[in-house]
């Protein structure tokens, strides 16, 4: 009996103990759904990359670099064509349907317009249009929407023969009217022109083709588009 009552005395004491232990809930931890934002580019040939790999196109490395900073991104939409006017880019939208909304917009559009010795009169109207729908598929946050302006074609091998002067001048003029317009709705606006111009001493800017800009030239305006929209996310 007495050997009875010592194990249930040793029992209740190591109950009591047991009580005055703290219990430690051990959570369930889930990891989080990172939202896969998206991103659509609107444009021409400096859109698409022309006469580079699709990877390096400005895009694409856009993508490749909020990869690389931890963000989830969907591969890019891209509306571009090389050759197009604004008035093309948007019959191509048009054309698409686009009925959604994305993240994140660029536009970069008017080379091919003063390619072809169009003014900046008829440019502007087309422009702003543009930049309308562009703030329209970003969810009509401005802010979401990057415009950029048009490289400087003049300084290009493909150039040659031509008034590389008056070239730059045109293209002063229709980047006038697109930083303009972009200020006056309040989106991003990244003047890649003066950057473009270097590639008239340095030959590894340009793509094969001795007009397009090459993927390392690209890669600049990639990373100014990044950090413009990590900043915003």
């Amino acid at each position: 009996m007495k050997t009875i009552r010592k194990k249930i005395k040793s029992f209740s004491t190591a109950f009591a103990i047991l009580l005055l232990l703290p219990i430690f809930i051990v959570p369930m931890h889930h990891a989080p759904v990172s939202p896969a934002y998206s991103l659509l580019a609107l444009g021409d040939s400096y859109t698409i990359g022309e006469s580079v790999p699709p990877a390096d196109n400005f895009p694409n490395q856009v993508h490749r670099l909020l990869q690389e900073k931890g963000l989830s991104f969907r591969q890019p939409e891209i509306i571009a064509q090389t050759g197009w006017t604004t008035d093309e880019l948007q019959d191509a939208i048009r054309q698409a349907g686009i009925t959604g909304t994305y993240d994140f917009v660029t536009l970069l559009i008017g080379v091919n317009n003063q390619y072809r010795g169009r003014d900046t009169a008829g440019y502007a109207p087309q422009f702003e249009s543009l930049l309308q729908q562009a703030i329209a598929f970003a969810g009509h946050q401005p802010g979401h929407v990057i415009v950029l302006s048009i490289p400087d074609w003049g300084i290009t091998p493909f150039a040659a023969g031509r008034d590389r002067e008056q070239i730059g001048r045109e293209i002063g003029a229709f980047n006038v009217v697109n930083k303009r317009l972009a200020a006056d709705y309040q989106a991003h606006y990244i003047d890649i022109t003066p950057g473009t111009r270097r590639a008239a001493a340095d030959p590894s800017l340009l793509a094969g083709d001795g007009l397009h800009p090459s993927g390392k030239e690209y890669a600049g305006w990639a990373t100014q588009v990044a950090a413009i929209i990590e900043k915003q996310l």
